[in-house]
C-alpha cells in the first residue's frame, strides 16, 4: 500500500482532515477518513488502519481540551454508545464491501442534508435521555465499522448550540472512550493484521501534526472556509461511494 501514490495521497488527506476536524471543530468531518481511503483499499481495511491512529489523535486532543467537556451529555451518550459498539461487532461479518461503501456514502450525504435543513433552526434544544440515547447507539454502531460516529453525534449535539470549545471537548472525550472500546472487538475480529498495524505505525506521525493544526485553527480562524472545503469533499466522496455501492 505504501508504494501506491493514490493510497498515500488519500491516507494523508484522511488523517490530516480527521485530526484537524477532531481538534478544531468537534470531529464531525472525521468520517471522511474511511470514505477517502476506501477509494483505494477496502472499507474494512481502511477502518483497521485508522483505529490505532484515531486512538493516538484522541490522546493529543484530550490533553488540549481537558476540563471543558460536558459530563451531563457524556452520562447520556456513553452508555448508549457501548450498546451501539456491541451491535456493530455482532453485525460486522454480515456487511460486505459494497454494503459498507453504500452505508458510508448515505451517512455522508445524510449528514450534509441534515446540516442544510437545520441551518435556520435557531432555537437551542436541551439535553435529552431519549434523543441522546438513540443517537449515542447510532454513533457507536457507525463508529465501529467505519469510524463514522461523528455525524450521528453531531445530529444530537449541534442543535443544542453548545460553546464551540465545550462541543469539541465533549466529542473528544466521547470518541476517546468509544475508540478504546473498539480495540478489543477489532482484535477479536482479526482486523489488526501485521500489514494493517505496520501501515498505521508509518502513518501515525501525521496525527499529532493534524491535531496541532486543528488547535491552531480553533483558536485563531473561522471554521467557515474549512467546512466549505470539507463539505464539498465529503459530498463528492459520499456520492462516489453511493454509486460504487449500488453498482456492486
Amino acid at each position: 500500500m505504501l508504494s501506491d501514490p493514490l493510497f498515500l495521497l488519500s491516507a494523508t488527506l484522511a488523517i490530516l482532515i480527521t485530526a484537524i476536524s477532531k481538534a478544531g471543530f468537534g470531529g464531525g468531518l472525521g468520517m471522511v477518513a474511511v470514505p477517502l481511503m476506501a477509494l483505494t483499499i477496502s472499507p474494512g481495511q481502511a477502518a483497521a488502519i485508522m483505529l490505532p491512529i484515531l486512538c493516538l489523535m484522541d490522546l493529543f486532543a484530550l490533553w488540549h481540551f481537558r476540563g471543558h467537556a460536558s459530563w451531563q451529555q457524556l452520562r447520556i451518550l456513553l452508555p448508549a454508545a457501548v450498546l451501539g459498539i456491541g451491535l456493530g461487532a455482532l453485525g460486522f461479518h454480515y456487511l460486505n464491501d459494497e454494503q459498507l461503501k453504500l452505508m458510508i456514502g448515505l451517512i455522508a450525504l445524510g449528514f450534509i442534508s441534515h446540516r442544510f435543513l437545520q441551518r435556520h433552526n435557531l432555537k437551542p434544544q436541551q439535553a435529552s435521555v431519549i434523543r441522546g440515547g438513540f443517537w449515542g447507539i447510532v454513533s457507536g454502531f457507525t463508529s465501529f465499522g467505519i469510524h463514522a460516529g461523528g455525524p450521528p453525534l453531531s445530529v444530537y449535539l449541534l442543535p443544542q448550540k453548545l460553546d464551540k470549545t465545550v462541543f469539541a471537548a465533549t466529542t473528544v472525550v466521547f470518541f476517546t472512550c468509544v475508540n478504546l472500546l473498539k480495540v478489543f472487538p477489532y482484535f477479536w475480529l482479526g482486523q489488526f493484521s501485521s500489514l494493517n498495524l505496520s501501515t498505521s505505525l508509518l502513518l501515525a506521525p501525521l496525527a499529532p501534526l493534524g491535531i496541532w493544526l486543528g488547535r491552531y485553527l480553533h483558536t485563531r480562524l473561522s471554521d467557515r472556509g474549512f467546512f466549505v472545503i470539507c463539505y464539498g469533499l465529503l459530498t463528492l466522496t459520499g456520492g462516489k461511494l453511493v454509486w460504487d455501492g449500488l453498482a456492486g
